[in-house]
Parts: C-alpha cells; structure tokens; sequence
C-alpha cells in the first residue's frame, strides 16, 4: 500500500487533471509508442503555437479523472503508452494529433477523444482534423465576399472600354486644366 504522502500526490495530480478535462472542449488520446526525442519536440513546439495541452498521462490516473469528469466511458482506451491533448478549441488537438498521426505513420496513433463532455470516435476526431484553421476560414470567406465586387468591377471596365474610353479615363483625373 502506498504511504500517505505518494497517494496525496497523485490524489492532487487526479484533481487538477479532472480542472483541465473539465475547462477543455475537446481532448484527443494518442498512443505514442516507437517516436523518437526529436519527433516529441516537435510535436510539443507545434501544440504550444496552437494553444494545445499536451501531456503524458499514466493510465491509472487518466481513469480517475475521465470517471471525475462523466468520460468513464473512455476507459477502455486506457492501455499502451497513452498521451492527451487537450483544448479549449475543439478543432486544434484534433488537427495536430492527426498531423502526426499522417506523418509518422504506425508510431503515432489516435486512440480516441472527447468535445464538449461527451465521448467521440476516431471518424469524428479524422473530420475535425479536415476544418481548416481559423485564419484560413477567414480568409475564405472574405475572399467569397469580395469576387461579386471584383467581377462587377472588371465588367465595368470592360464596358467603358468598350465604348471608346480608355482605361484611364475611368479613373478621376488628377488636375484638369481650368476653362475660362
């Protein structure tokens, strides 16, 4: 039986890992057997730019928590060597994980996740990967937003230049010489 102060210790390292799971909106499990120093490194700098928790967990205490937090049913992930990314945005652990997942091909897997408290399979995990990042969805929509006034611009000027003015000329002009 352990002594008191080694289960006090993981009785506190369960609370504050339940904290996390609690205030996460998605978390992924991965089984990281056979990834070598330098792959964790950069998997590490790659979660820290996209605000990803990621950790090593051991088996036992990750159980404890999942049960703390109503995810029990996740349990049976629970073997192997076993690492958690957790996120308050529900895209960013999925589209790391899965990153690495694609480029180290059988020594990085998805076991499993969780969004918004409740359990989710490898399929939806694979989905949340494919949504582009917040920028780039940005940048989409803005781009949608603009071709309707780009095209009524360029068809504009083809008609003013198709009726004999030039394409300066669709423009205001700088001085015009004043008429007496």
């Amino acid at each position: 039986m352990p002594n008191a102060k080694v289960l006090s210790e993981k009785q506190a390292i369960v609370a504050q890992l339940s904290e996390k799971i609690q205030k996460a909106t998605a978390g992924v499990i991965v089984n990281y057997k056979g990834i070598t120093v330098e792959e964790d490194t950069a998997l590490r700098r790659e979660c820290r730019e996209n605000d990803v928790d990621y950790a090593v967990v051991k088996n036992t205490l990750l159980r404890f928590a999942f049960n703390n937090t109503g995810l029990g049913d996740l349990d049976d992930l629970l073997n192997g060597t076993t690492s958690l990314a957790l996120c308050a945005d529900p895209v960013a652990p999925a589209r790391v994980m899965a990153n690495y997942a694609k480029k180290l091909d059988g020594k990085f897997e998805i076991k499993g996740g969780f969004m918004d408290g409740k359990p989710v399979d490898l399929a939806t995990i694979n989905s949340l990967a494919s949504i582009p990042a917040l920028p780039v969805l940005q940048a989409q929509v803005l781009g949608t937003m603009l071709a309707p006034i780009t095209g009524l611009a360029v068809v504009l000027k083809q008609i003013a230049e198709k009726n004999g003015a030039p394409a300066e000329a669709a423009a205001p002009a700088e001085e015009a010489p004043a008429a007496e």
